[in-house]
């Protein structure tokens, strides 16, 4: 690896992959937004709603496939997420996190789809957005049970603690819960989709590279590990880009249950 890194510091050889990769080309000249990660977000956008459209249009006793399939994923995220997280009040945000989730997984399984093979939400923006609409509902939640002063007043000063620790505790309360939650919903997502995208990418090209370009047993042999090493990894990315649109879905499933709990 290291004979590969300095044949392309001096302009020859393997180019290790790196954030330039992510940095997509538009599919027309006139539309500089157009981009794989925006096509990519349209597609799941659709598939999402075009599955639990006809997953429940046609709902009978005895289910279809496809309408086993919508409410099996619809009952694992009100039950064991909604329900769990939040309580009672849970079922009617149930379909916002059903959503939610769908939506994740969809557009972080589109990084091992191939043709598509890139996760749309390995860019901030969209995770960006996603977290905002989370934060949006938990702080609205809160503010509307508990009344804006007293949401942030039971937020920041805590009964039953010493007047000086307040001068400590009111501001870092504060930041953790207006700044932190989405701002760690939203790197912890990006982060996540990128990293393991960039693995896989390191993967297939630099076994590509040894096959095609180094030559020789140890170019074979290594490349052939990397090759199957890549395969492995697109099984265990698969696995990482459902449980982080599970975490992301569940962590505001908290969030939505804390905010709705704050006036008790």
């Amino acid at each position: 690896m290291s004979t590969l890194l300095a044949a392309s510091s001096e302009g020859e050889g393997f180019v290790s992959p790196g954030p330039k990769d992510f940095d997509l080309p538009p599919f027309f000249d006139s539309v500089a937004w157009f981009t794989k990660p925006v096509l990519i977000v349209m597609l799941a956008t659709l598939l999402v709603a075009a599955f639990y459209y006809f997953s429940a249009r046609r709902a009978s006793v005895v289910p279809s496939r496809l309408q086993f399939a919508g409410e099996s994923l619809y009952g694992f995220i009100r039950n064991d997420v909604a329900i769990d997280a939040i309580g009672h009040e849970g079922l009617r945000f149930a379909p916002y996190l059903a959503t939610l989730f769908s939506f994740i997984a969809v557009n972080n399984i589109a990084g091992i789809v191939p043709i598509l093979q890139f996760p749309s939400t390995s860019h901030i923006a969209f995770p960006l957005v996603l977290a905002v609409f989370s934060w949006l509902i938990f702080l609205y939640l809160g503010i509307k049970r508990a009344g804006f002063f007293r949401y942030f007043k039971d937020m920041m000063f805590p009964p039953g603690i010493p007047i000086p620790v307040y001068f400590l505790l009111a501001p870092i309360e504060l930041f953790s819960t207006v700044i932190v939650r989405p701002v760690t919903l939203m790197l912890r997502l990006t982060f996540n989709m990128f990293a393991g995208h960039l693995v896989l990418l390191l993967f297939v090209l630099g076994g590509e590279y040894l096959l095609k370009e180094y030559g020789g047993f140890v170019g074979i042999a290594a490349g052939s590990v990397s090759i199957l090493g890549s395969i492995v990894l697109t099984f265990f990315e698969g696995f990482v880009q459902l449980l982080q649109a599970y975490v992301f879905t569940l962590l505001t499933a908290l969030y939505i249950g804390g905010a709705l709990a704050d006036e008790h």
